[in-house]
């Protein structure tokens, strides 16, 4: 998560055309369609895409992966049809079952992304969570203009943290892996975006300060440290 959010601060966004979403957590957003710098996040869909050409064929013995990912695709044909609303809810539901593992004892790196044929066969950490989020939502067509892994600091733990931002019926659903429910980005008060990322594109997110009379913008309150551990 570290060296992910070292790679937005060396390389600033540059502008590109927008669609009109609610901004994430009441922060001001720069876009930009350079993915280079996001090397944990490349790699990951490239090694979803070679997961696909291996993951056919019988199922045996149960409970290998190429099970798992079988098990994972006959879940998401009983959403097939379904309103979108009812399909982000049960994919939350779904990828929420599985424990929570830091990086380290599960892969013996710091800080590894997994792909969701990994990550339901081993659970894994946040990032993990909402990489499976997002590749079942696509996989159930919904476009990647309407879905955002998003890098953020939560304050109330002081650890850097990630989640699936959904756009859907003009509001940012938040699919979280300590939060059961899905629920209105709005409604979230401890969580400071550092950057939101899709297929296309990513975004940089800054505090916008709130104004008082006069015109004068208020004391900031105080930021947390830098990045120490995701959950």
């Amino acid at each position: 998560m570290a060296a992910a959010v070292a790679a937005v601060l060396a390389a600033p966004p540059t502008l590109a055309v927008d669609i009109d979403y609610p901004h994430l957590f009441g922060t001001a957003e720069t876009r930009s369609d350079n993915l280079k710098p996001f090397t944990k996040w490349t790699g990951v869909l490239g090694r979803i895409h070679a997961d696909r050409a291996r993951d056919g064929g019988a199922c045996t013995p149960a409970g290998t992966p190429r099970c798992r990912i079988q098990e994972w695709h006959a879940f998401l044909d009983t959403l097939a049809g379904k309103p979108k609303r009812e399909q982000v809810e049960a994919v939350n539901r779904y990828m929420n079952r599985h424990a929570y593992i830091e990086d380290l004892p599960n892969y013996g790196v710091a800080d590894y992304w997994a792909t969701p044929r990994e990550f339901l066969s081993k659970d894994g950490d946040c990032e993990d969570y909402a990489i499976a989020k997002y590749m079942s939502l696509r996989q159930l067509g919904f476009a990647e203009s309407r879905l955002r892994l998003v890098v953020l600091q939560d304050l109330n733990l002081n650890v850097a943290h990630a989640v699936l931002v959904v756009y859907l019926d003009g509001k940012a659903w938040l699919l979280d892996n300590q939060i059961k429910q899905v629920i209105d980005t709005e409604k979230v008060r401890h969580y400071r975006p550092l950057f939101s990322i899709n297929e296309r594109s990513w975004w940089l997110h800054k505090r916008v300060e709130p104004q008082v009379a006069g015109g004068a913008q208020s004391t900031p309150a105080p930021t947390a440290s830098g990045p120490s551990s995701a959950r």
